[in-house]
């Protein structure tokens, strides 16, 4: 397993996990879009049950482009974007890799919700691409 560890940038909330990440990706959903201010962004997913963290989050309900429920958590003092989670993916919590706090091991092999990828955002590495959230299986 692996120990994943990481927190916001003023270092009031900070997370840990034992866990394999079930993907490593790159979303362009306007949801991500908005809550990043950039063109994706950058996430592992987890199962839940293996994420510790401590310190305030808030958290931030929205639509997302699944049409269902996305929960943005984020540091109340810095602002940073920390963890997210979606209806559409019970029991997995992303945790937004700009906050890991070793990303050398980082290596995305998917894209998704290439429907609302900015035109400009070519990326190579052979990611594989999916026009929303891939299904299970």
């Amino acid at each position: 397993m692996a120990k994943i560890e990481g927190g916001c940038m003023c270092g009031k909330v900070r997370y840990s996990a034992e866990a394999e990440p079930i993907f490593q990706g790159l979303c362009h959903c306007k949801s991500c879009q908005k809550l990043t201010g950039t063109s994706f962004s950058v996430v592992l997913a987890i199962p839940t049950p293996t994420l510790s963290v401590s310190g305030a989050l808030k958290t931030f309900d929205s639509t997302g482009d699944s049409g269902q429920g996305v929960h943005s958590s984020f540091c109340p003092n810095c602002g940073s974007p920390v963890i997210d989670t979606a209806d559409v993916m019970q029991g997995v919590t992303m945790i937004r890799a700009g906050t890991l706090d070793d990303q050398s091991w980082l290596k995305p092999t998917m894209e998704i919700y290439c429907d609302s990828k900015m035109p400009w955002v070519s990326l190579g590495g052979g990611l594989q691409s999916f026009p929303k959230m891939p299904g299970p299986g």
